[in-house]
């Protein structure tokens, strides 16, 4: 199934500074007040490539700034191949706690093959910045985060002893998140871990843009005659690959905004909601000591936030998804987030698929509070907050060959940008 492949990360060298201040958060979670707070910690933060916004022609500049980085040496590859072990240690939830993977190379191959599985749609113009920028520098600047199961745990105990050590790199970030990491370059253990994955499927966490923009890649340099052999490296991508039942893993939920609709009443919205849901008025106070209770009661359940108000909607009976989704599978038609699109987003309040992908009238927060605020201040017309998507969930999504709608998940935390990158050429 799932080839994966140890490999010279390259990495930044001491000229370039401390490691702190050198990585960053995704770019998608970046605004533009942090990113500039990144740069004038360090000019040589990865943000200035990941995320190029100085300059009139940035994908372009990016690559000079990339090829220039390199001949100076701020940048440079590890000569010898090896396995990046990565561990993260946070607090989430009130708890202290940490999750354990490894960095490497996948062979890329198409969904329909089966072999590497999404769980959500993505946006065209998410891929279209990231196949600009990756055509300008030829590298992965951030790993795409997967999933795989480990049954008889021989994966995560080939880790857990390779990593048993003092790490090469360890540094915190500016959240508060310690990274570690080891670089495992025995070519026995390599082979062994490596070899644990012929039978593996990998399951896309966090990602699904950049993976498919590495495929468009791939199949560019395909037409142009570029690739000639099977060991090209645009033949795969770089991963993080952590077991599907890590403890540490923590996903949030990601909460719906709703705004900018030409007619909202949320009294006859409460009224149509009834046919479906049990509704009942809350005090705010309330809310997520509510969908706690529904999440541990396995009920279908949100929070209705308008101005004014406060209500908590339960769906009576799950048999109307049947109706409403046929053809889908069980697990896809009881996710919260597809009972909340499917029978209130788009039944009840007229908000198409497209107008969801293109965030018209629908916008997304991990943060309730920011949810909350929107619709006081009068930004929005009201807010739906939910439960997270399980992480067995997800994984019985993807194995049956769907997905989900965007921001159905929030893995926390994310990966950092910047330890480990990936030359592509």
């Amino acid at each position: 199934m799932a080839e994966i492949r140890a490999f010279g990360a390259l990495r930044f060298t001491e000229k370039a500074g401390e490691m702190a201040a050198l990585t960053c958060p995704p770019y998608d979670i970046i605004s533009e007040a942090e990113r500039a707070l990144f740069l004038k910690e360090n000019p040589h933060n990865i943000i200035r490539l990941e995320l190029p916004k100085d300059w009139d022609a940035p994908y372009d500049t990016a690559g000079e700034t990339f090829r220039r980085w390199l001949d100076e040496g701020i940048l440079a590859a590890d000569e010898a191949p090896g396995l990046y072990i990565y561990e993260e240690a946070f607090e989430a939830l009130g708890k202290k706690n940490s999750v354990k993977g490894f960095v490497c190379r996948v062979r890329l191959e198409e969904w329909e093959k089966g072999v590497v599985l999404p769980h959500e749609e993505t946006l065209s113009k998410a891929k279209t910045d990231r196949f600009n920028l990756m055509l300008a520098t030829g590298a992965n600047f951030s790993s795409i985060y997967s999933l795989y199961f480990d049954e008889d745990g021989a994966v995560v105990t080939d880790i857990d002893k390779l990593s048993a050590g003092t790490p090469d790199m360890e540094f915190a970030s500016a959240d508060g998140i310690v990274h570690r990491v080891w670089k495992v370059e025995d070519a026995a253990a390599i082979a062994a871990i490596t070899g644990r994955f012929a039978d593996k499927k990998l399951y896309i966490a966090d990602g699904h843009h950049r993976y498919e923009t590495a495929v468009n890649y791939r199949n560019h340099l395909r037409d142009k005659g570029e690739i000639t052999g099977p060991d090209h490296p645009a033949n795969f991508v770089m991963m993080t690959l952590v077991n599907m039942e890590h403890p540490g893993l923590v996903v949030f939920p990601t909460h719906r905004i709703v705004r900018g609709l030409e007619t909202f009443d949320a009294d006859r919205l409460i009224a149509d909601c009834k046919k479906y849901f049990d509704v009942t008025e809350i005090p705010a106070t309330e809310t997520q000591a509510r969908l706690d209770s529904c999440a541990a009661e396995g009920k279908k359940g949100f929070v209705f936030y308008y101005r004014g108000g406060c209500a908590l909607l339960v769906l009576k009976d799950l048999a109307v998804m049947d109706e409403l989704l046929p053809g889908t599978s069980r697990a896809y038609r009881g996710l919260d987030v597809n009972v909340l699109h499917t029978l209130i987003l788009q039944r009840l309040l007229g908000i198409d698929k497209e107008n969801m992908a293109n965030q018209k009238n629908l916008i997304y927060t991990r943060d309730p509070a920011e949810a909350v605020a929107a619709v006081e201040g009068g930004e929005a017309d009201c807010a739906f907050l939910i439960n997270a998507t399980r992480v067995d969930e997800i994984a019985a999504v993807a194995g049956a060959g769907e997905k989900m709608p965007q921001k159905s998940t929030y893995f926390y935390p994310k990966l950092i940008t910047g330890h480990v990158m990936n030359l592509l050429r």
